[in-house]
């Protein structure tokens, strides 16, 4: 689809029916889903069993691929063996492996019994395992030698599929190999309603326990739509999804999103670096590729993608988890040779909030674009009014007229965030006269500076425009004068050091560029930001650190 030819946002959200898009991942028309059916069994029954699922790639370099009737075979005999082990309907099965073919097929089986997948990231230590486990009353555990040791001594550990097998230290573990060496399932896919959950998921705990998310197969829909709109999948796609699939990015949209629309999907198993990303891109020729605002960032730094639109194959960029700044957007076009665009989401939601490649409307640096078609979003002060473009307030979904939400309310009742009739996200957002949505920060992000409210984003994406920068992260530290002064947090690229000069000299540059009361009047230089396992930054331990040396 050429520019030129893209459909406005709006023209699609006035003729939108969600009903369509339930027609196209499941064809039995009883008003019931499967995901392993949506994602697998379909596109064999339709006859493109022999398109490639998966393009797995080992640390050691070696390349793995599976064809969906080969992924649909596999899953078939994985699923038989956890039905004879008394796994059913609804129960939670976990999954601690790196991103490999075992962990497609583990997935796909799981849902061909109708049970639920929960993910269990492979650089948890044994508390966040526990806690996740105890809470879900989980009943089976998939894993490898190298992730094993973190299910000793739990307050309880259901039993452990290993690959590799039992083992000295753990001569109870059960066989992967055997278990794939059982007879394919014959049994039809159980057909559930569309509020059942297929995912067990968690949200990464920054402040207090980690809440449950149990993600409805109703959510498959908005997945698929996500892909379709904002990536722009396309059938002939080679598409890399950098996410790790043991957080809700990667699971949703590096293996459920594409498998809904029958593309290949590509797992690079070794740890990230630029040097590894550029070669993986070169190896494998991806035409369509997402990852996090930090990649892209190290990517930059790396010098090594200046020149790499020479070499590479990229049509389309996306982007999740934070907002881009100017000088990676224009980056990307430059080096990459394509255009990045930059989408909103959350763990309970899905993404809502994009800027699309394949749809026509304002889009904005930095900003998070338009509504997904089948959200109304909006934004709320205080006392769930619905606010004006260009006044910051809360963001929340209009749940009676959005179709395609599904988020039904966390999975214990932690935490009720409806009110009124919205879904409230906790994100502070302002609405522009176009009808975009610009991105201010979390409630407790905001910092009021001498009775100005300002978002770290701001701040944070003039910080990075200076040539020593690499990443930064703003936060507001007390100050008995102006209640907040603005303090940055400074990663220096390779080859600057750190100087009261360089300090100035960033603060001047963010002074000029930004405004007079939104530039830092601290800037502490360190070595790396804390960050949660999926790439955010953590802000809450640095407002904690700025307060403790105020």
């Amino acid at each position: 689809m050429s520019h030129a030819t893209l459909p406005s946002a709006e023209s699609y959200r006035e003729t939108f029916d969600i009903q369509q898009v339930i027609d196209r991942l499941d064809d039995h028309g009883d008003g019931c889903l499967n995901a392993y059916y949506a994602c697998c069994g379909r596109h064999v029954a339709q006859g493109r069993g022999e398109v490639l699922a998966l393009v797995h790639e080992a640390p050691d370099g070696s390349v793995t691929r599976l064809s969906y009737r080969e992924l649909d075979s596999l899953s078939a005999r994985l699923a038989a063996w956890m039905s004879a082990q008394g796994l059913a309907a609804g129960d939670r099965i976990a999954c601690m492996l790196p991103r490999s073919p075992q962990l497609l097929i583990a997935v796909l089986a799981s849902w061909r019994l109708g049970a639920v997948y929960q993910p269990l990231f492979t650089a948890f230590g044994p508390d966040a395992v526990d806690y996740r486990l105890g809470r879900a009353d989980t009943k089976l555990v998939i894993t490898d030698g190298a992730n094993r040791h973190k299910f000793d001594g739990l307050a309880s550990c259901p039993p452990v599929l290993a690959l590799g097998g039992a083992s000295e230290a753990h001569p109870q573990d059960l066989d992967w190999d055997h278990a794939l060496s059982s007879e394919p399932s014959s049994a039809t896919p159980p057909r559930l309603g569309p509020e059942q959950p297929f995912l067990q998921m968690f949200t990464s705990g920054t402040v207090g326990k980690p809440k449950g998310v149990a993600v409805p197969l109703s959510a498959m829909p908005a997945f698929a739509l996500y892909m379709e709109l904002a990536v722009d999948l396309r059938g002939e796609d080679r598409f890399w999804n950098m996410a790790d699939p043991g957080w809700a990015y990667g699971l949703y949209y590096a293996i459920t999103g594409p498998l809904l629309l029958g593309v290949t999907t590509h797992f690079c198993e070794a740890g990230f670096s630029a040097e590894g990303a550029l070669a993986f891109m070169q190896r494998h020729d991806i035409t369509n590729f997402a990852a996090a605002p930090t990649a892209y960032r190290l990517m930059k730094a790396s010098g090594l993608f200046d020149q790499a639109h020479e070499t590479l194959s990229l049509r389309a960029a996306s982007s999740a988890g934070e907002p881009l700044n100017t000088e990676v957007v224009n980056w990307v076009e430059r080096a990459l040779g394509c255009a990045v665009m930059d989408h909103y989401g959350q763990t309970e939601t899905g993404m809502t909030c994009n800027n699309h490649h394949c749809l026509d409307h304002p889009k904005h640096v930095g900003g998070m674009g338009v509504p997904m078609p089948g959200y109304r979003l909006v934004i709320l002060d205080a006392e769930y009014n619905e606010l004006p473009p260009g006044e910051p307030g809360v963001l929340a979904v209009d749940v009676a007229r959005s179709p395609a939400h599904f988020f039904p309310g966390y999975t214990w009742q932690e935490k009720h965030p409806f009110a009124e009739g919205y879904y409230l996200t906790g994100d502070v957002v302002i609405r522009n006269d176009d009808g975009s949505f610009q991105f201010a920060g979390r409630d407790d992000d905001i910092i009021t500076t001498a009775g100005y409210r300002v978002g770290p984003t701001d701040v944070e994406n003039s910080v990075l425009t200076h040539p020593a920068v690499a990443e930064s992260a703003a936060v507001g530290q007390p100050d008995d004068i102006r209640g907040e002064i603005i303090k940055s947090y400074v990663v220096l690229r390779e080859g600057f050091e750190a100087s009261d000069e360089l300090a100035e000299d960033i603060r001047q540059q963010v002074r000029e560029r930004l405004s007079t009361h939104a530039f830092p009047r601290v800037i502490e230089f360190v070595d790396e930001l804390p960050k949660t396992p999926s790439g955010k930054i953590q802000r809450f331990k640095l407002r904690a650190d700025a307060a403790a040396k105020a």
